[in-house]
């Protein structure tokens, strides 16, 4: 096999859901899912956005934007999905059901799933920008200085995000979407790297990726705390409020550096994308074999493999097989 080149980006994109992983291309998307009885299902479908095809998500740092907010709603979305395949049938409606499905109707569905997008970005709001600046700003009472103020804030912006993620980790089911997590990210890493995807080159691929999800918040975090360090203001609620207002400056930015970790290969790619990679040791887990033949399923229904590794590396794929199902 001849590397056509060292460092191809498929542009696939992924997320873990419960028992399952969904990989996405462009606007297509295919989620698939091991039932208790140990099928996997598997359901392709597209979702263009909030802004569909408009030119502002095609713009740098606008589109990171808008990016992040779509993933949100798609990622919700499907977690609620793969958690139909385990929640009891036989459950009734809830009060809260009933009167969302009275006032909204068919479109009750999407209405809660907008309520919980919107009540989890407040949430993340909260815990990781706006608590460690309230925090930080019980060391102002003796310390009178602005900037070191500051970098007190970063670090307990940072310290919280740690403690969250090793908290939840504890967590058996957790353990099992990190586990997912690090299949998802195998079978991306063993395409980028120009070998034939199926279990055993896919269970031998690295389970951490520089586009990751993980990585773009450690850099929300990273690009906040250089943006809140230029922007000082006196009044204490104005000075919270401008750290709510600037968060889809820090998404766009962040995003673009993912974006270009994703698809550059040199030193300081390698320094800035450290961090993110370190954390991802935390947020994913070594998945088992019958695991990543469900991301290799979740693959194959949006992404022609063997197609991309002819035009990227110039392997021809005569034969392949994938082992029977585990």
């Amino acid at each position: 096999m001849t590397n056509k080149k060292r460092n191809c980006s498929s542009e696939i994109g992924g997320q873990a859901v419960l028992e399952g992983v969904m990989m996405k291309k462009k606007d297509d998307y295919a989620v698939a899912i091991r039932k208790s009885d140990g099928e996997i299902e598997l359901d392709v479908d597209f979702y263009k956005g909030i802004l569909a095809d408009k030119l502002i998500k095609k713009i740098p740092f606008f589109r990171g934007i808008f990016n992040f907010i779509d993933s949100m709603i798609l990622g919700t979305r499907l977690i609620n999905y793969s958690a139909t395949f385990y929640v009891d049938e036989e459950m009734e409606a809830t009060k809260f059901d009933k009167v969302l499905e009275k006032i909204f109707g068919a479109k009750a569905e999407k209405v809660l799933m907008g309520f919980t997008t919107v009540f989890a970005i407040m949430l993340a709001i909260g815990i990781f920008i706006l608590l460690p600046f309230y925090m930080s700003n019980w060391f102002r009472s003796f310390i009178n200085n602005a900037s070191l103020v500051l970098i007190i804030e970063g670090i307990l912006r940072i310290s919280i995000f740690l403690i969250y993620v090793s908290a939840i980790s504890l967590m058996k089911d957790i353990k099992r979407l990190y586990a997912y997590h690090g299949a998802e990210h195998k079978c991306i890493n063993c395409i980028e790297k120009g070998r034939p995807l199926n279990v055993p080159n896919a269970m031998s691929s690295s389970r951490l990726h520089r586009r990751c999800g993980t990585s773009f918040i450690f850099f929300v975090i990273f690009v906040s705390i250089i943006i809140f360090f230029f922007i000082q203001v006196d009044n204490i609620w104005l000075r919270a409020g401008l750290r709510v207002a600037l968060i889809p400056l820090i998404a766009g930015i962040s995003y673009e550096i993912v974006r270009w970790a994703g698809r550059s290969d040199n030193i300081l790619v390698k320094i800035l994308s450290a961090p993110g990679m370190l954390i991802q040791r935390m947020t994913t887990k070594e998945p088992d074999e019958g695991m990543v033949l469900v991301a290799i399923k979740a693959v194959e229904a949006i992404f022609d493999w063997k197609a991309y590794l002819k035009e990227n590396f110039e392997y021809d794929v005569d034969e392949f097989w994938l082992e029977d199902e585990i």
